[in-house]
């Protein structure tokens, strides 16, 4: 392992990385535009331009590779010179889009400049190369040919990570242009990753331009949930709406990159079926009413109902669209509110739903294997039979988590069985077509509102950060059925969702070991599905350090 020193520092790094690498590692960053830690060097842009003792000439950080005893200065009057030499070259063309461009704010060229530029431009407005404006392209992605610099990236991307190949470089010197191939539009479902890896305003979302400038947003970490893959995602928001998602560098789950599916899933989020506020129904129809109501109403028709018919008459859906918190607490409030062990799961998805051999899966659902870790069966017999038990009054009150029964039952079994129950309370973010048929709703916030974690389909736990508070009256789900789960009289009482995970990890074995503050911000993965032993807790991967994105 070679040793090297940068800007004074030293540091042993891995044989066969490259300087750029090496000063990652020490959180220097070398100003760079066509370097992308998940693509090929290109080494084009010359931006990353260093002095290396003994060299004569300057070296491109992006593809020197380290040697031990070698001596890397970054910031010395001759690098600093050939920057602004670089950045002369690159805006020679460029035009003067800076106060109406959406890279503005995230643009390397912008920021470079202020590092490293500061002069006045020796090219004439009028003699600048006139390309391309606002070209469609694909149905998620614009191009502005004039702000390109050729760094390759998104051609790289495509050639490299989705096999499609539809942009290429056409032209020479500087009338070359980044521009789709003959009969190919952009639209293969990861085409908005070039959007992310475009460090101008080359290429620019459909979905968020003009939609707000970016130093107006917060960014939060959290989790996708459009499919079992579970994306370590950036929710960009303002004002309790979000406005995009971004995918978060994560080497256990899904990289640099995101599919266009999970990247547009926000919109259901907010829209106009969103539920934001405690509703029970009476004579004549829904009525609004406070949480302390809501609850309580919950809490003596339940009673109500066990005392009369026995602790079987009272049964739950989970959908693997909750929380592991959220499905824990939903099966501790049977069990020792109620007695009952009639808690059942759904994982529904789409006929059909597309899939690949990349990132995305076939199962839309966030947290299936969660619900299977957690011991609540998710067959589509036994939640058929739960159903069947309603219509047949064997079960007398059901409490459904997320769960949409007449998106995979069906309107008219849906009818049935819930009509026939003397109590159907809904827990859920959104007024789906079950919602109909609820005697109680208690509105909770979606997965960017709550604190919690999913567990992927390879098994690896990660942790929800809420972005804002829940829209209206909602709150968050753990604590609503961390309230039932009391007010039932369930011994435990959790101030946080991290203290529910930090029981379940205590209850469950593949969990065991684990706690919610140790996630991190890759997450971790699940025992193997055995007895476990202090052995298994010491072997469990440990939380990989950060590494910045490109």
């Amino acid at each position: 392992m070679p040793t090297l020193e940068i800007d004074g520092r030293r540091i042993t790094v891995d044989t066969g990385l490259t300087v750029i690498q090496a000063a990652d590692q020490l959180n220097l960053e070398i100003p760079h535009y066509c370097y992308h830690p998940g693509l090929s060097i290109a080494g084009n842009c010359r931006m990353c331009l260093v002095e290396v003792e003994r060299m004569p000439k300057l070296q491109i950080a992006c593809n020197t590779r380290v040697l031990d005893g070698m001596v890397v200065h970054t910031a010395t009057p001759r690098v600093a010179t050939a920057r602004q030499a670089v950045l002369e070259f690159l805006l020679l063309n460029h035009p003067i889009d800076c106060p109406v461009c959406d890279q503005a704010g995230e643009c390397k060229l912008q920021d470079y400049y202020m590092d490293f530029g500061r002069y006045h431009s020796r090219m004439p407005l009028g003699r600048k190369v006139r390309k391309g404006k606002v070209i469609d392209i694909g149905p998620h992605v614009m191009l502005d040919q004039e702000r390109c610099i050729l760094c390759t990236r998104c051609t790289r991307f495509l050639d490299e990570v989705t096999h499609t190949s539809e942009l290429g470089v056409f032209e020479r010197g500087d009338h070359c242009t980044i521009d789709l191939f003959p009969g190919q539009r952009l639209e293969n479902p990861y085409s908005a990753n070039v959007v992310d890896v475009c460090p101008v305003g080359a290429l620019t979302s459909r979905e968020f331009r003009f939609q707000a400038r970016v130093w107006y947003l917060e960014r939060t970490e959290s989790v996708c949930n459009a499919c079992s893959r579970g994306c370590s995602i950036d929710v960009y928001h303002r004002r309790g709406e979000v406005l995009r998602y971004r995918p978060r560098y994560n080497p256990e789950v899904n990289d640099w990159w995101m599919c266009d599916a999970g990247r547009l899933s926000y919109a259901t989020l907010q829209g106009e079926r969103r539920l934001t506020q405690v509703l029970v129904r009476g004579e004549r129809g829904f009525a609004p009413v406070d949480w302390a109501e809501g609850i309580a109403v919950t809490v003596r028709r339940v009673q109500e109902i066990v005392r009369a018919a026995g602790a079987g008459a009272a049964a739950g859906l989970a959908s693997a669209r909750a929380t592991n918190e959220e499905i824990f607490l939903l099966r501790q409030l049977l069990r020792e509110g109620l007695g009952s062990e009639g808690l059942r799961g759904v994982s529904w998805s789409p006929p059909g739903a597309f899939e690949d051999a990349f990132l995305i899966r076939g199962d839309k659902n966030p947290n299936t294997r969660g619900l299977e870790t957690l011991g609540v069966t998710a067959t589509a017999a036994g939640t058929t039979a739960l159903f069947q038990a309603l219509e047949r009054r064997e079960i007398r009150a059901v409490v459904l988590l997320r769960a949409d029964a007449v998106a995979w039952l069906g309107e008219e079994a849906t009818r049935k069985a819930l009509e026939a129950a003397e109590l159907v309370v809904l827990i859920d973010s959104e007024a789906s077509e079950t919602a109909a048929y609820a005697d109680v709703v208690l509105p909770i916030g979606t997965h960017v509102e709550t604190e919690g974690s999913f567990t992927n389909c390879d098994g690896q736990i990660q942790r929800l950060v809420p972005a804002f508070p829940p829209a209206g009256e909602a709150r968050p789900g753990w604590s609503v059925i961390a309230e039932l789960s009391q007010r039932l009289g369930a011994m435990r009482i959790y101030p946080s969702a991290a203290a529910v995970f930090d029981e379940l990890a205590a209850q469950v074995p593949a969990f065991q070991g684990l706690r919610f503050a140790d996630l991190g911000p890759y997450g971790r993965r699940l025992l193997p599905e055995r007895s476990v032993t202090a052995a298994d807790v010491a072997r469990a991967p440990a939380t990989p350090s950060e590494v910045p994105p490109a």
